[in-house]
Formats: C-alpha cells, structure tokens, sequence
C-alpha cells in the first residue's frame, strides 16, 4: 500500500478518495489524538488554506475532527503556508496545518502539518498519524458535552505575521513594485506588507474565485509580470505561487531572476553583515554551478543536497547554517523562519537592492549561468545504476574532460523509466558529446 504522506503532506484531487472529506476529518482525529497524547492536556491547532474553491471543505472536515478528539482549532481563513508555520510557534499551539496543493491546479489540494516548532512533521510522526486513520480498530477518544473542541477565527495572529514580516526588512521608499499573487494565498498579504516598507505596489491577480489560482500567474507563469513590470516602469517584480512558500523575481529590465539569483544576492548581503554562519549556503542538486563558483570567488561554500526544500531544511538545522534553496525560487532565511517564505524572500531582496542603492539587475548579473544539457536515457531497470562499473567510468570519464569547470549530475526519475544525465560547462557542444556519451553507455547496461 502506498505510503499516504508524501514528500510535502498529502496530496490528491480534492473530494476524490486520494484527499477527500472524510479523509480530512479522520487526519484531524488522529492529530489532535496524538497531540493530546504528547502534550497531556486538551490541544490547540492552527489552520490554514489558499484560496482553492476545496479549501473551506477542507477545512471544516479538519476542524470537524479535530473537534471531534477534543482538540480547539483557530482557523485562520486565507493565509501562507509559511503564515501558519510562523503562527502555531508564535501562539503556542500544539501543531499546524495548511490546506494548500502550492503551484498545482486548482481541483488538487492538500494537508500538510507543522509541528508545534514551526518545522514540518518527522517521517516517524507521519507514519504514527497514517497508522491511526488506517487503523480498523478505532481506539481514538470522543468526548462528549464540555469536553468538545471549539472553533474560533483570530485576526490578531495574521497581523502579528503581517507585522513580523515587515520588521524584518529595510525601508523601500521611492520602490515601484509589481506583486503577481497568482490569486492564490498572498493576495492580500503581499502587497500589504511591501506598502507598509514604503514601497509603491502594483499589484496582479488579486481577485481569487476558488478556481483562478496558479491559471496561467505566478511564480510558474511570470510573463505577464515581465511584460508589467516594463509597463509601469517598476524597480521589481515578484511573484508567488499558490501558497507563496515561493518568490520569483523579475528585474527592471524585464529579465526573470530566480532562486539560484535570489541566494546570491542575499549570500553577499549576510556575509557582508555577519550573519551567515560558516560561510555556507545550502542548495540542492539542481543549482546551477555557476552559483557555485561564484560563491567560491566570494569565499563561500555551496553545499547541495537532494532535490527536496526539506532535504535543504535538514541540512541547515544539521550545520546551523541560515540560507539554503532552490532553484525554484523556495528560499529559506533560517534565522527568520523555519520554512520557506515568499513574501519574507521578497522583503529579503527588495531590502537588499534598497541598501545598496544599486537596480535589482546590475546584483542579479553579477554571475553567468552556466549552459546546461539534459538527456533522457530511456531504460528497462533503474535498479543497480549508481553502482554500476561501467557507468561510473563514463561519469568519471566526462568529469576529467570538464576539469573542474563543469560538472556531471546522474540520476534516475522518479516517476518514469529513465536515467537523467545532466552536465553543465562553458561549452554546449562538448557537454552534448559527454552526455551522450554517457547515455549510450547506460542505455548499454540498462538495457
């Protein structure tokens, strides 16, 4: 049987079996009944969702059960995902949850917890929560009378986020910003926490109607920013994705700055300032090595990981270290948060670029990318591929031809038959050779 939690809680098409109401309301039970068990007194949890017309549903049947087990829910309405991480430590609850699918269209959805530090469940955790909905034994309480959970909104919670954003940036008077909220969960907090730095905002697809969210906006799709950002003759331009755990940016100029760009600028920034424990920035796999040379001319050191926002989360908490990301623009400052933050990422960068007086474009350039080649090695068996001999000499083969200015990436899909071979160089015709190089040998093995 498939394991339910997934690498970022569970996901499935809203009101399908995958991730339906039902399934909700008994996640909310064993929750609640875990949390009750671990904290020893009546517990209190905070949800959250985006703007998805599945979202109330969602929620309801969550805070059902959660009630249910004798749990009290504070249901915070349309907000971030990294707002209700920041809200359950911030108010002392017992855990967190966010009804959000991110970028993903809108019949998706999904439920995903915080623990009461702000940080995503364990493995250990999740499978203790799969274990009790599974269960054909149902040994979790339900109370009766006084002993009910309640249901209560706060307000207050939201704006003490709002304001903990805005206290960590500089201000951005004389800034013209255009804010595409992708009519996700950002809609109204974005552009409210970039006018009160100062900034003059001008914002984009605002007006979610359950349906919209992510439909051709957002950090997934930043043409129209691009296009807007031209238009109005703004100093910058951000984006976010659904539940804005995100932040694209897009210079004066119109050009696309991504999360490689984003850890760049903000690398110099903190090492400038002090503040960048063991001059280390962590990202994974799929940065682009342009970045890390870059780093390194800087005196500072990448540190990558495997594909995954919480493999990077792990390896900051494991060296301490305070930036860390992905390409994608999910970008985590681990002195201000514990995830993720789109709207902080904004304030972070837009901060930046006041500071140093300088267009968001002359600190996004500051590097070249490296050219990049992809091949796709259809193949019978995945298994065995990392140790096999043959293909750890084409690899190795392919990086003495690079020398130390480029690298070779190997992986297998998680999803479909294929072998990923990924190189990246200065010169696009030789990392065609070595890749396919490469391929052919795998394709000989795997065959």
């Amino acid at each position: 049987m498939p394991r339910m939690f997934g690498t970022d809680g569970v996901r499935g098409v809203a009101n399908t079996p995958d991730l339906s109401p039902e399934l909700a309301f008994a996640l909310g039970r064993a929750a609640a009944t875990l949390a009750r068990r671990d904290a020893g007194q009546r517990p209190v949890a905070v949800i959250g969702r985006d703007t998805r017309r599945s979202g109330p549903m969602l929620a309801a049947a969550l805070s059902a059960g959660i009630c249910s087990a004798g749990g009290d829910v504070v249901d915070l309405g349309v907000v971030t995902t990294p707002g209700v991480a920041f809200i359950t430590t911030h108010m002392q609850a017992d855990f967190g949850v966010m009804i959000s699918a991110s970028h993903n269209p809108a019949p998706d959805n999904g439920i995903k917890f915080f623990s009461r530090d702000g940080y995503k469940l364990p493995d250990a955790v999740e499978d203790e929560l799969e274990a009790l909905v599974r269960s054909t034994t149902d040994t979790m309480p339900r109370p009766t009378g006084a002993d009910l959970g309640t249901i209560r909104t706060s307000e207050a919670e939201v704006a003490a986020y709002i304001q903990h954003l805005v206290a960590t940036g500089s201000p951005l008077r004389g800034m013209r910003v255009v804010v595409d909220c992708g009519h996700g969960a950002a809609y109204r907090l974005a552009p409210e926490v970039l006018r009160r730095l100062g900034a003059e905002v001008i914002p984009l697809n605002t007006a979610p109607d359950g349906i919209n969210i992510n439909d051709g906006c957002g950090s997934t799709h930043p043409e129209a920013l691009q296009q807007a950002v031209l238009a109005h003759k703004a100093h910058a331009g951000i984006a976010h994705d659904g539940d804005a755990d995100r932040c694209m940016a897009v210079d004066e100029r119109g050009q696309l700055v991504d999360g490689d760009q984003i850890m760049s600028i903000c690398a110099l920034d903190l090492k400038r300032r002090g503040l960048l424990p063991g001059d280390t920035v962590v990202a994974t796999v799929m940065s682009n090595m342009g970045l890390e040379l870059f780093l390194r001319e800087h005196g500072l050191r990448l540190l990558r990981t495997k594909v995954g926002d919480r493999y990077v989360l792990e390896e900051m908490l494991k060296g301490g270290y305070t930036l860390g990301g992905e390409q994608s623009g999910h970008v985590i400052f681990g002195a201000l948060a514990t995830t993720g933050d789109g709207i902080l990422t904004a304030v972070q960068l837009l901060s930046v670029v006041a500071r140093e007086g300088q267009p968001l474009s002359a600190l996004a350039n500051q590097w070249q990318r490296l050219p990049q080649w992809l091949e796709n090695v259809r193949v019978s068996r995945k298994e065995g591929w990392e140790e096999n001999p043959a293909i750890r000499a084409a690899v190795a083969e392919a990086e003495a031809a690079l020398a130390g200015r480029g690298r070779v990436l190997v992986r297998a899909s998680g999803t479909e038959p294929l072998i990923r071979v990924m190189l990246e160089g200065p010169d696009m015709d030789q990392l065609r050779s070595l890749a396919a190089a490469i391929g052919e040998v795998v394709r000989a093995e795997l065959r």
